[in-house]
């Protein structure tokens, strides 16, 4: 049994590997596009927790985001009240950003499962539940 267990494991994570290689611009790397995502999901973040979230050290972080504000990707703005605290947004180019790796994995995610015999695609949207709980836990 483990031995399967160890197949299914790695199956998932090429699959998600793959999934994650479709992106809409290749000077992005994984930790930024995972920053990119956060903000894109969580809304407008400060340094601390978006570090908190990516599990990485601030000044870590700080490098992420000023690679990302070179890019044009992400903005910085500084509180009106207090000149300490900077929020990270996405910039209109961020959002596109986001918007395009999306429909790119979609459309490569899409194009995969059309090429699966019907019962394929049935036992995948059966088994998509577990592995809903599985990822959640």
């Amino acid at each position: 049994m483990a031995h399967d267990d160890q197949d299914l494991r790695l199956a998932i994570q090429r699959l998600a590997r793959r999934i994650r290689s479709m992106q809409a611009d290749d000077e992005v790397t994984e930790g930024q596009r995972s920053v990119l995502f956060a903000l894109s999901n969580k809304g407008p973040q400060s340094l601390g927790s978006l570090s908190d979230h990516e599990r990485v050290t601030p000044p870590s972080m700080n490098r992420t985001v000023n690679a990302l504000v070179a890019l044009g990707l992400v903005t910085r703005a500084t509180a009106s009240d207090d000149a300490r605290k900077v929020t990270l947004d996405l910039s209109d180019a961020g959002r596109e950003f986001i918007r395009e790796t999306r429909r790119r994995r979609d459309a490569w995610f899409t194009k995969r499962l059309a090429a699966l015999p019907t019962e394929q695609r049935r036992l995948l949207i059966q088994v998509t539940p577990i592995l809903q709980e599985l990822a959640n836990n």
